[in-house]
């Protein structure tokens, strides 16, 4: 019997190296896949600027899709998570399951989430450089998380700047919304994260139908990251739990 197909998708600024840890832990019983979404790694630069949509990536990663002959587990994190979405949303067929950790789906935010958008409003997009990636990195972590940063990280994800600026431009405009899906989802989030974001799950699991939700104490947005081992032990065992 054929094994079934994970598909992991990375987060903005990063490339497939992010799920490393758990595409050795899911290899033995999964066809593992996790492909660089467009500008990272083995998909070469996006040019200094030159547009960029979020929809490109969806397209990107649904041609990868396409190939495996059977729906995927998708796992995804922040801007992966709202590829993910779309990508269910848009194929149904090739999606078996979700296991998102805070996909950035400002769509589902409606009249009663003010505060929440005032929150994401926070984010400058105007693009300045190096500036302007310092104030999202403390956006979702802090003041003076990019100065914690390690010089080697902060210099590899300069190199990507503009691509991320492009990602988070075209994406708090998107207006998708996501009750259409049906594939079984587990949205994981963390304790101290932005209050957007913290409504953004809240409402993703309030209008997928089944969806279940579950937010680590201790533990920001940068999860997978910060905290892999717990992130990964919980899809793995979510996705152990998913039908054959």
């Amino acid at each position: 019997m054929a094994r079934v197909p994970v598909l992991l998708i990375h987060s903005g600024g990063f490339t497939s190296r992010q799920w490393r840890k758990l595409a050795e832990k899911l290899a033995p019983t999964y066809d593992v896949s996790a492909p660089d979404l467009i500008g990272y790694g083995a998909s070469g630069a996006w040019p200094d600027g030159a547009p960029f949509h979020f929809s490109g990536d969806v397209a990107h990663v649904a041609a990868k899709a396409a190939t495996f002959g059977a729906p995927a587990h998708v796992v995804a994190h922040s801007y992966g998570g709202l590829i993910a979405l779309h990508l269910a949303r848009a194929h149904p067929e090739r999606v078996r399951s979700l296991a998102l950790f805070e996909p950035v789906a400002v769509g589902v935010l409606g009249e009663a989430d003010e505060d929440a958008r005032d929150d994401l409003a926070r984010l400058d997009l105007t693009w300045k450089g190096g500036a302007w990636l310092e104030g999202f990195v403390d956006w979702w972590n802090g003041d003076g998380a990019w100065r914690a940063l390690p010089e080697e990280t902060r210099a590899s994800m300069r190199t990507v700047g503009w691509k991320v600026f492009q990602e988070v431009a075209s994406l708090v405009t998107d207006t998708a919304t996501f009750e259409s899906i049906r594939a079984p989802t587990l949205l994981l989030g963390g304790e101290q994260t932005p209050l957007a974001e913290k409504r953004m799950l809240a409402r993703l699991a309030e209008s997928i139908p089944g969806a279940e939700k579950r937010v680590f104490p201790g533990m920001g947005h940068m999860g997978p990251i910060t905290h892999a081992a717990i992130v990964n032990d919980a899809i793995a065992s979510w996705l152990d739990a998913q039908p054959r």
